[in-house]
């Protein structure tokens, strides 16, 4: 699939009227940092850091108020890892979304607000 085509999917899953799904779809990778020629690529031909933000933006393809990530930054080089935080960063503190991020990176715990280190108790 191509990277619109991936985001209408899930627009289509959601079962929310969207009068221009190609329009939002496009408008939702700009919000990600895509530029418009990402539009025809096709998803398995773009970098992990391109896929990830695919993925961000077909998970706000129906405005939810929460999201959770888990390993985000997982494959990336740390200057993607960092852009990747700050799209997630902006979704909290500016568009008031719940983000949940899974880590196991020690610097992508350095990033967020909160931590909460999960740890197995034996009994």
């Amino acid at each position: 699939m191509t990277a619109s085509e991936n985001i209408i999917l899930s627009m289509d899953a959601s079962g929310i009227k969207i009068d221009n799904k190609k329009e939002e779809a496009i408008n939702l990778m700009k919000s990600v940092g895509l530029k418009e020629t990402y539009v025809n690529r096709k998803v398995l031909r773009i970098s992990g850091g391109e896929q990830q933000r695919v993925a961000i933006a077909r998970s706000l393809s129906y405005n939810p108020k929460m999201i959770v990530a888990d390993e985000p930054t997982g494959n990336l080089d740390k200057q993607t890892e960092k852009e990747i935080m700050d799209i997630f960063k902006k979704l909290a503190h500016e568009d008031k979304k719940c983000v949940i991020i899974v880590t196991h990176s020690q610097n992508v715990c350095g990033m967020v607000d909160v931590v909460y280190d999960l740890k197995l108790v034996k009994s």
